[in-house]
């Protein structure tokens, strides 16, 4: 079998590629000591939910001059709590997490968008400048009414 000459040289060449950014890759995984993302890791059972805090007693909490945390769990087709209402300006800390299954949590018009699993506890701020209703989504597919599942939060 005959290779041409320019087929040779680009085979070299790619194969050069190859080595170059496999190398850049080691190196910046193993020599600098690049790794995952482990500092907010924050889990917990998701069998014992409703029994840890602060997801015992989900709601909304004034934790600041116009500053609430809201703690929140997704369930089959659910949210809890089912409505909140905060005053126009509030800055919001959602602290949301799943016991059953992966769920999603979005609100359309704004960039609250995240993903709820099971026992995974997420983090999320954002600041309600308009008042008005929010519909709260979950754009996870859950299971058989996964199209029902929301909450609301009312602006004033």
């Amino acid at each position: 079998m005959h290779i041409h000459r320019l087929e040779k040289i680009w085979i070299v060449f790619g194969i050069s590629m190859l080595i170059v950014f496999l190398s850049v890759i080691g190196v910046s995984a193993f020599a600098m000591g690049m790794n995952p993302p482990t500092g907010h890791a924050h889990t917990i059972d998701p069998a014992k939910v409703d029994l840890t805090p602060p997801f015992d007693q989900p709601g909304l909490k004034k934790v600041g001059e116009n500053e609430y945390e809201a703690v929140m769990t997704a369930f089959a087709f659910g949210y809890k709590p089912d409505k909140m209402e905060i005053p126009a300006g509030a800055t919001v800390h959602f602290m949301i997490t799943s016991k059953d299954v992966v769920h999603g949590f979005e609100i359309p018009g704004t960039n609250v968008n995240m993903m709820v699993l099971p026992g995974e506890v997420n983090h999320l701020t954002y600041k309600f400048d308009k008042p008005g209703s929010y519909l709260v989504l979950c754009n996870e597919y859950c299971g058989g009414a996964h199209e029902w599942m929301k909450t609301t939060i009312v602006v004033n």
